[in-house]
């Protein structure tokens, strides 16, 4: 039986106690366990949070097991190798690969028939290997995927125009990570093409925004030793969406079936997402060399998953 009013967080690190707390101020659950292979942490991340809880709308949170997970709707997998400095994402596969692996091993002993929502890196990788551990249906595991980048590229795209981001409808796809593209072709400013909007065109440096948003997480390891807010941020949107059966259009890593020539991978595409998960896979008309892109991006993926 799935409780719907339920969540739970695996792993009760940085992303994965961030997301918890933001879920409880969006109150979208009524119940949020935490589960981690550290106990204590896992405790005090709960109290924490329960100590929060009192001032914010209720909500029971606490520091539970996969019995508790196995009910739950949704299980965001947090856990995973962290990545340090300029260590890249793919590096820390084999390390991820493992954790994930048992983390749902758990779950399937638990019962669980809820959605997988797979957030460790290398995202991409840790979705597929999530998706065949599984055996569900591909709608129900999503990666958590490119929808922080695709934040930052409004964000980028937002200064420079002058413009609310809210405005405007722009997306990064494939790999979250350094193959990445930025689809500029598609790109949309109140339904206006970018390179048609005022101020745009020539004073617009794709190469350097794509860079920025590329590698704006780089910089942020670099200052605070990791990132929490934004990729937190990205999983309760995934949420909300899943929960409130939204069908919103999301760059979430998903299974491709032959879209840009790509099969058999798990990369990010815009996806309608409702309450059962992945609902459609959209191919937008991306450039040609965007196109040779993503394919790269995918041929960078595969070849990871070779070494794994």
């Amino acid at each position: 039986m799935i409780e719907h009013e339920r969540i739970a967080i695996i792993g009760a690190g940085h992303v994965g106690s961030t997301a918890a707390y933001a879920l409880m101020l969006r109150a979208l659950f009524r119940e949020i366990v935490l589960v981690d292979s550290d106990t204590a942490l896992a405790q005090a991340e709960a109290a924490d949070l329960s100590d929060a809880n009192a001032l914010a709308r209720p909500a029971r949170i606490w520091a539970g097991d996969y019995a508790d997970a196995g009910l739950a709707r949704i299980a965001v997998i947090t856990a995973g190798a962290a990545t340090r400095g300029s260590e890249d994402r793919l590096s820390v596969a084999s390390r991820s690969a493992a954790i994930v692996t048992s983390c749902v091993d758990q779950l399937l002993g638990a019962g669980f028939a809820g959605i997988i929502l797979v957030a460790a890196n290398p995202v991409d990788l840790m979705t597929l290997v999530a998706l065949r551990r599984s055996g569900f249906p591909p709608a129900r595991v999503i990666g958590s995927g490119t929808l922080l980048d695709s934040s930052r590229f409004k964000q980028a795209l937002a200064g420079r125009l002058d413009v609310a981001s809210s405005a405007i409808d722009a997306m990064v796809l494939g790999e979250h990570g350094d193959s990445e593209v930025a689809a500029f072709s598609v790109a949309r400013i109140g339904a206006v093409a970018l390179d048609q909007f005022p101020a745009a065109g020539a004073a617009l440096d794709h190469a350097q925004i794509a860079h920025d948003v590329r590698t704006a997480a780089y910089r942020i390891i670099q200052g605070k030793g990791y990132t929490s807010f934004g990729v937190a941020t990205a999983i309760v949107r995934i949420c909300e969406v899943i929960q409130r059966g939204e069908r919103a259009v999301l760059p979430v890593s998903t299974l491709l079936t032959g879209e840009y020539g790509i099969r058999d991978l798990c990369l990010s595409l815009p996806c309608v997402l409702g309450a059962g998960g992945v609902e459609h896979v959209l191919s937008p008309p991306l450039s040609e060399q965007e196109v040779i892109a993503l394919q790269a991006s995918a041929a960078t993926l595969r070849n990871a998953l070779d070494a794994l």
